[in-house]
Formats: C-alpha cells, structure tokens, sequence
C-alpha cells in the first residue's frame, strides 16, 4: 500500500522540484542581468541586449524583470550607473564628461539633470561636499493581489485588425474604428471573438511608443480589405489569466502573471506577445463586470 502512494505521490514530488528549479533558474537569469548592467558599457544596455543577457523573450524579459524586481530594467540601469558616477565624483578625479560618458549620458546637462534628480545635488557640489551615503535600494515590492491562472492548449487564431501606436489606454478609439469597419463591410457574421495584442511592456517604453494591435477573431472565409490588416496568433499552450473588472485594473494582473505565477510555475514564456480576449463589452457591462482573458503563450 505505501508502495503504490508512493508512486501516486512522485509525479507531484516531481512536478514541485521541477518549478523550484525553474523558479532558481530564472533568479539566476535576472541577478545575471544585474551584474551585466553593473560590468557593461553603456552601448552594451539596451533593453533588447538586456533582454539577450537573461536568455528570455524580448516579447516578456521587461515585464518579467520590473514584476520581481519592483523597478523596470532602465531604471535599475540609471540608478546603478548614477550611483558608480557618485562613487567616481567622491573617491577619484576623473573630469565630470568623463564620468557623465563612463555612466551612458551623451552630455553633462543631462548627466547632471539626471544626477541632481538622484542626489539632489549637481555632480560638481557633490564631489566638493565629498559625502558618498548608502547606495540607493531598489524599490519595496508591496503584497501582490492573487488570481486565477489556468494552463490551456488554444487553437490557432485568425485576425483583422488595425494597428494602434500610443498609449494602451486610448486603443479604445482604435476599437471603434474597427467596430465602424465591421459593421460597414458586415463583416460581424464572420466574427468569433474581440482581442487586443501588446507588444510592448508600458512600465519600459515611452506611451507614445507602446505598440499594439485591435483585432476582431474572424472565420477562414472572411474577406479582409485595407485599411484593416490580416494576422494571426498561433495557438498552443498558454497560460491564461481571467481577470474580471475595469481595464485600469490590468495592470496588477500583468504583475501577478509575470511576477509572482511565471518564475513559480516551470514554464517558459513563448517567443510571442500576449494578448486579451475580450468576452464581454463596455458598451453593455459594467466596468466592475467586465471579463478579460489575459493569454501568455509559453513554450511546448
């Protein structure tokens, strides 16, 4: 009888070492980031150089990054790289453009905008106050809210859709373009479903440079003209957040997703965007009842 518990327990044994394991692995992925970011020269720290250091997609690494370590990976850079240049201006003398370069800075204005914001003082008063301090911590992370995360194998889905450039909260007026687009061409007899792709992590870009596409799930046989575009988003294992309430709320579920589920779970996060699946509409819903699933496609 113990024998065969025994054997009914070691698939749970195994699984629960398999995600410690992974949970170890990515730690080391990110303190490998950290030591890059202390070590490497300023053309060396791009966020997509960044991205290639930690062996994750680039599609994740910065979602991933900012959800564990409380500050996106442009700000642990500037706060590093200001804190070496404090150590410089205090403990040696090389001359401040020197410094300003040696921290990534193109000019000393901005090093020393840049600096005065860090210290509250210009790098010149700063070396003659000749006080270093503690290094500057990284952020607290506070209590992350929990959610419901489910492992699905989805089909393959085929879209039109319109390409949004700025903020992820204005995609809105881009959803009603294509609702207009829709309802012109009748196309909604074709349509099986509402999402939206984000490609890029709003805590590390610009807003307006945040990528992102509108798109309405459509059947094989639909007719697609300009200036709706065709794409598509391959199907396979995905984990799936549903999150139910306002959109201005997706944000901690992001957080949870990349920052407290993917590092516990044993997966690896897919080459590939996520997106959301809008299953209910604010044109008839509540914000407080609005249901959307956050999809993160991961490795087979």
């Amino acid at each position: 009888m113990k024998d065969r518990e025994n054997r009914q327990a070691e698939p749970a044994v195994i699984a629960e070492k398999a995600q410690s394991i992974h949970a170890r692995n990515m730690e080391k992925r990110l303190l490998r980031v950290v030591e890059h970011i202390h070590s490497a020269q300023p053309q060396e720290l791009s966020l997509d150089h960044l991205a290639d250091i930690a062996a994750m997609s680039r599609f994740h690494f910065h979602r991933v990054f900012h959800a564990v370590t409380g500050e996106t990976a442009a700000q642990a850079t500037r706060r590093i790289r200001l804190y070496r240049a404090a150590m410089q201006l205090v403990q040696g003398s090389c001359p401040i453009d020197q410094i300003a370069a040696e921290a990534g800075y193109a000019t000393v204005p901005a090093f020393s905008r840049a600096f005065r914001a860090r210290f509250d003082l210009p790098p010149g008063q700063f070396r003659q106050r000749g006080q270093l301090g503690p290094a500057p911590r990284p952020p607290l992370i506070g209590e992350t809210k929990m959610y419901d995360v489910t492992l699905e194998t989805l089909p393959d889905r085929r879209l039109a859709g319109l390409d949004h450039r700025g903020d992820y909260m204005a995609i809105g007026e881009t959803f009603e373009k294509l609702n207009v687009l829709a309802s012109s061409r009748n196309l909604w007899p074709k349509v099986q479903g509402m999402l939206g792709i984000y490609y890029d992590d709003p805590d590390a870009t610009p807003a307006q440079d945040l990528r992102s596409f509108a798109a309405l799930e459509i059947a094989a046989d639909a007719d697609v003209a300009e200036p709706m575009e065709r794409a598509s988003i391959s199907g396979g294992a995905t984990a799936v957040l549903l999150f139910k309430g306002p959109y201005a709320g997706l944000h901690d579920a992001y957080k949870y997703l990349y920052g407290v589920w993917l590092p516990q779970s044993g997966r690896e996060a897919r080459d590939a965007p996520c997106y959301e699946v809008y299953l209910n509409s604010p044109s008839d819903t509540a914000p407080e009842e609005l249901l959307t699933q956050i999809c993160l496609p991961l490795a087979a």
